[in-house]
């Protein structure tokens, strides 16, 4: 009886391992991120206020960096302060701004950014670090 037990413990942990360390698809929960996600590029997905001073200056660094890789990545912007973006907030777990989500091509979550501006160089390794 207790070797059964210890064995469907010991599965049970397998399986939920497995599963966690599987990584989360992307929610699609505004029309942007519904047009960005999963479209062949890999998705930036930027959590602002845009009447936010440090929002403002991620947007310069995100500005200059969607020059510099012209057609390599997707920048999906998700607004504070539109309603119709307020879901994605709680489907990603933003809590902070600027905040920055990097979606591979296929969809899936590949790197959640720290709260706070992030720079090119950062951006630019995670960018480079995908499949």
């Amino acid at each position: 009886m207790k070797r059964a037990i210890i064995t469907l413990l010991a599965v049970s942990v397998f399986v939920t391992a497995s599963f966690a360390s599987a990584a989360p698809k992307a929610p699609l929960s505004t029309p942007i991120l519904s047009q960005s996600i999963g479209k062949g590029k890999p998705t930036l997905v930027f959590f602002q206020n845009p009447n936010g001073g440090p929002c403002k200056a991620q947007q310069q660094v995100l500005d200059k960096l969607t020059e510099k890789r012209k057609g390599t990545f997707t920048l999906a912007p998700v607004n504070a302060m539109d309603q119709n973006d307020q879901k994605a907030f709680y489907d990603y777990g933003v809590r902070s701004l600027p905040s920055l989500v990097l979606v591979d091509k296929a969809g899936t979550i590949s790197k959640v950014f720290p709260p706070g501006i992030q720079s090119i160089e950062t951006i630019s390794a995670a960018l480079d670090g995908l499949k």
